[in-house]
């Protein structure tokens, strides 16, 4: 017993005098979706940002692929050092876990969180040329033979998940069409093929705005600053409704306390930031600053409240 506490003090010795001198290199941010993302302009953002607090560049990785797994798994098993970090998701660290039968890490015991970097609610949205016009019209369209069709950018996103969740509220026949992409399954709601979805506002206002979609509710408890004048789902009286897509720096479990202190401290710095406020805003984000033990928390919540939905919805990935 005596000889392995030792080889452990022995083994923490390098990293703890790293600390010490940390950051001395640039730091790896992975981004375990594609460029172009909204993952990815919010990781890129960030990677600017702490720069300064830092003093050292921030590399943006792509690595996508097994809807954010293989990113993810990369920062699980990566050097504790603080030097190489992800931009977590509500995918990556709430909706997988209960959507695939073998995930690679455990969400909560192989990261350390580092800071909330920002959410984004759900617009419902229906074609303008649609005649329903509010929750009760497609509580009343569903409620007839046939029913309606939802659509969303893949089996098991937040945005399928969120339209299994109003069926329950609402009742009826609600079908799932799957998508590819969220671009095109925007495109078939605005076309009349489907008949609505719920996607992230910085996609959907400027169709909105364009006259082409009409936005029914908001899918988070409060409002969004996107489109403030859109009632939530929940003060339309269908329950308690509150679904959000939102991300998350992490780094892998085990990083010293001084290196995640320095690292919590620079996304503090950044958030506090108008410039990087206002980015983010564009990007549809709402940013609270969440202390270590709220973001703890916070993550077991939306695990379960996540894996609850996959689980009604049926989804899996094998």
């Amino acid at each position: 017993m005596l000889r392995r506490a030792v080889l452990a003090l022995l083994a923490a010795l390098p990293l703890a005098a790293a600390a010490q001198d940390f950051p001395s290199r640039p730091l790896k941010l992975v981004v375990p979706f594609g460029p172009g993302t909204t993952t990815d302009i919010v990781a890129r953002v960030f990677a600017e940002a702490l720069v300064k607090p830092l003093g050292q560049p921030v590399v943006v990785e792509n690595k996508a692929g097994a809807g954010g797994n293989i990113g993810a798994d990369l920062v699980a098993k990566a050097q504790p050092d603080g030097y190489t970090i992800v931009m977590g998701t509500v995918g990556t660290h709430a909706i997988n876990p209960g959507l695939y039968r073998k995930m690679p890490y455990d969400a909560l015991k192989d990261f350390a969180p580092i800071g909330f970097a920002g959410y984004t609610p759900t617009l419902l949205v229906v074609s303008t040329a649609s005649p329903v016009k509010s929750l009760k019209d497609l509580q009343a369209a569903a409620a007839k033979p046939g029913g309606v069709n939802f659509a969303s950018a893949g089996n098991g996103t937040s945005g399928h998940l969120a339209g299994e969740l109003l069926k329950a509220r609402l009742g009826g026949e609600m079908v799932h069409v799957p998508y590819k992409e969220g671009g095109l399954a925007m495109t078939d709601v605005m076309g009349g093929q489907v008949q609505f979805m719920f996607y992230h506002p910085a996609a959907v206002m400027p169709q909105v705005k364009a006259g082409k979609l009409r936005p029914l509710g908001v899918s988070s408890a409060k409002r969004s600053s996107a489109a403030p004048d859109v009632p939530t789902i929940s003060e339309q009286g269908y329950g308690d409704f509150d679904l959000v897509a939102w991300f998350m720096l992490y780094a892998p479990a085990g990083t010293p306390a001084p290196v995640l202190a320095k690292l919590r401290d620079a996304v503090v710095q950044a958030v506090n930031n108008p410039e990087v406020k206002a980015k983010l805003e564009a990007q549809g984000l709402e940013v609270p600053v969440l202390k270590p033990d709220e973001m703890a928390a916070f993550s077991r919540v939306e695990i379960a409240k996540w894996s609850e939905l996959v689980k009604r919805s049926g989804a899996h990935v094998d």
